[in-house]
């Protein structure tokens, strides 16, 4: 009616005033039920930033491999570009040029290095990155009840020495991981490839995931397709593999994690490498043949193009294939210093949560993750604590490969014709 006034028709209730109510219905399913992952890992996030703030203010850094760093990168900064010429105060230089790059830019951004402060709160921010990727996969799988996330960034103190207290370039190479995560599940793969090249050249360490992203590439694209996101890996890093992975190069025994209970003879003995090299490969190619493709499919499919194949790509185990391949190759390293925590960390949950044991409870899971935060914050490691890590270890390994396998394909129809595959 003209000049009168407009009544809203009573219906259904605003969105935001509906979410609210089921967020309060469900008050105390908030931490366990997976659709309020978004809400937790939020309120984490910003609560993390104030506690990387009070640790560079309150716990004292340590000063290990900072220096060296500096030193090497000033090095080409002066001219020299000689990789055998190249060392600091901890040895030669052994990482890839992408190391040098982006450690110069922090070279320059630090003062030369000197404002130790700044670095520290530079790292803080790569944390504070690393988390949103970290979190942002978890967001997406759906698979880990929401109170983990409590263990997977406020409660361990070793993850935050190594970013703010330690300034290490593992840090750096695992924020560039989960980042190059990201983009393969958006279906960006050549960026991905990109970016996971990348962080290879920060530290060769990423390259635990190359089985897994080896297979999962052949899956999407078959091996013709393969090749050219390949080059992206060889083009980088070519003229650094035979240094960094020099297998005549030895661990010292005083920093070990995981294998102290061992006599230092058989640790650096070099028969004992290469049974953990044959125990690393021979486990990855049975994960690669039983647990990383369909029952009946023969590995030989996946060298064909997608559309010339009976069974389309399966789309849902990028991260459980990277993160796997990856955890392999941390069971059976020749020796695991506290820094390389890192490498694993943000993944086990995600590889404890997709296990095949019925029976390894919520309670046990936490278990086992506060064993391992344990053993890796023992110092000097101990014959126990490197014994529970290795125990932690075979349980999420037996678990991952009693998982069920890969789903069987439906059988395709005369009607059925192969899908043309969009992703880059």
């Amino acid at each position: 009616m003209a000049g009168g006034v407009r009544r809203k028709c009573p219906g259904a209730p605003a969105p935001l005033w509906g979410k609210l109510q089921t967020l309060w219905q469900d008050k105390h399913l908030v931490l366990f039920k997976t659709e309020y992952t978004l809400l937790v890992v939020s309120v984490l996030w910003f609560l993390e930033i104030g506690i990387n703030v009070w640790v560079i203010q309150k716990v004292a850094y340590t000063e290990i491999d900072w220096k060296a760093y500096m030193d090497e990168v000033e090095g080409v900064i002066n001219g020299t570009y000689d990789y055998t010429q190249l060392k600091g105060d901890t040895g030669p230089l052994v990482y890839p040029a992408g190391f040098v790059y982006i450690f110069t830019a922090l070279y320059y951004i630090t003062n030369h290095g000197v404002n130790i402060r700044l670095g520290q709160y530079l790292f803080a921010v790569f944390y504070l990155i690393t988390l949103l990727l970290v979190f942002r996969i978890y967001y997406r799988t759906k698979k880990v009840p929401p109170y983990v996330f409590f263990f997977v960034c406020c409660a361990s103190y070793r993850i935050h020495s190594i970013f703010v207290l330690r300034l290490f370039n593992d840090p750096v190479a695992m924020m560039l991981l989960f980042a190059a995560v990201n983009l393969f599940m958006d279906g960006y793969w050549t960026l991905g490839c990109g970016i996971y090249s990348l962080a290879v050249s920060v530290k060769m360490n990423v390259l635990l995931f190359a089985p897994g992203l080896l297979l999962l590439l052949l899956s999407e694209f078959g091996l013709i397709r393969t090749i050219p996101r390949l080059s992206l890996f060889t083009g980088i890093l070519k003229y650094f593999l035979i240094r960094a992975f020099d297998l005549g190069r030895q661990f010292m025994f005083k920093w070990t994690v995981n294998w102290r209970f061992l006599p230092e003879w058989l640790f650096l003995n070099r028969y004992f490498h290469l049974l953990l090299l044959a125990a690393h490969l021979l486990t990855l190619l049975l994960f690669a043949l039983r647990r990383w493709k369909r029952p009946g499919e023969s590995i030989f499919e996946l060298l064909k193009d997608p559309s010339k194949r009976k069974n389309p790509a399966q789309k849902n185990t990028i991260v459980l294939i990277l993160f796997t391949s990856n955890f392999i190759g941390m069971c059976f390293s020749r020796s695991l210093h506290y820094q390389f925590y890192v490498w694993y960390f943000h993944t086990l949950p995600y590889l404890l949560w997709s296990g095949g044991v019925k029976k390894l409870a919520h309670l046990l899971r936490v278990l086992i993750l506060g064993l391992i935060e344990l053993s890796w914050n023992t110092y000097p490691s101990t014959n126990s604590s490197s014994a529970a890590l290795h125990v932690c270890h075979l349980i999420i390994l037996l678990s991952l490969w009693l998982a069920p396998p890969l789903p069987s394909a439906p059988a395709e129809t005369q009607e059925d014709t192969p899908a043309k595959d969009k992703r880059q």
